[in-house]
């Protein structure tokens, strides 16, 4: 299987065949990861959808301000995704999320077992409230949010929380039904020094479909 290729039954649609703004997303997203995540060649398939997913994920993994730094969102996406048994999304935002914390073990340690991992008591509590939206959102309550509190998170932190873990649940199940395969580039994220990751994962860039006549 090539770095792009996805298995059927969704196999990749022709670029060539892609509205602008989709194509523009997708070359934006080699150009600067220096490889294109196969969620979005997937997606690309229903472009309404494509948009919609990648607007929802902008302001939720994108946000500016809160109480969630961008290694508390991946954290929550890696341990919530292993609940869900979603391979694509354990490894894709386990790779960020080793960046982010800027530690090549921690990305296993969550999604293997989270409770043992020697979190810090901040993101072991935070944690705790994603995956319970996530396996028992019925029993969600006043208490469970003032777990959090006592953690320094407020009110707009728990909807935070449970929103990237809703979004991602709905992520988690596209992938799977998908049988979205993990680029290769992602196992190596933040587990090798940056020029040998260069030197491993070089790919040419996303070319333009060729024009019309």
């Amino acid at each position: 299987m090539s770095d792009n290729d996805v298995t059927e039954p969704y196999p990749v649609p022709d670029l060539s065949g892609l509205p602008a703004d989709v194509l523009a997303r997708i070359r934006a997203e080699g150009e600067a990861s220096g490889f294109v995540p196969n969620v979005f060649l997937t997606l690309a398939r229903r472009p309404a959808e494509f948009r919609a997913f990648f607007a929802y994920y902008d302001a939720l993994m994108g946000k500016e301000g809160g109480g969630l730094t961008k290694a508390d969102r991946e954290m929550i996406v890696t341990a919530t995704s292993a609940a869900n048994d979603c391979l694509y999304c354990v490894v894709a935002h386990g790779a960020l999320l080793r960046l982010f914390e800027r530690d090549p073990h921690i990305a296993d340690r969550v999604a293997v077992n989270w409770r043992s991992a020697g979190l810090p008591a901040r993101q072991h509590a935070m944690l705790e409230f994603a995956l319970k939206v996530c396996e028992r959102p019925g029993e969600v309550g006043d208490a469970d949010r003032a777990a959090l509190y006592e953690h320094g998170f407020d009110d707009e932190d728990a909807w935070d929380i449970a929103a990237i873990t809703g979004f991602f649940g709905l992520s988690n199940r596209v992938a799977t039904v998908a049988k979205m395969a993990p680029n290769p580039q992602f196992y190596l994220l933040g587990r090798v020094p940056k020029d040998v990751y260069a030197q491993l994962t070089a790919q040419p860039p996303v070319q333009d479909p060729p024009a019309a006549g």
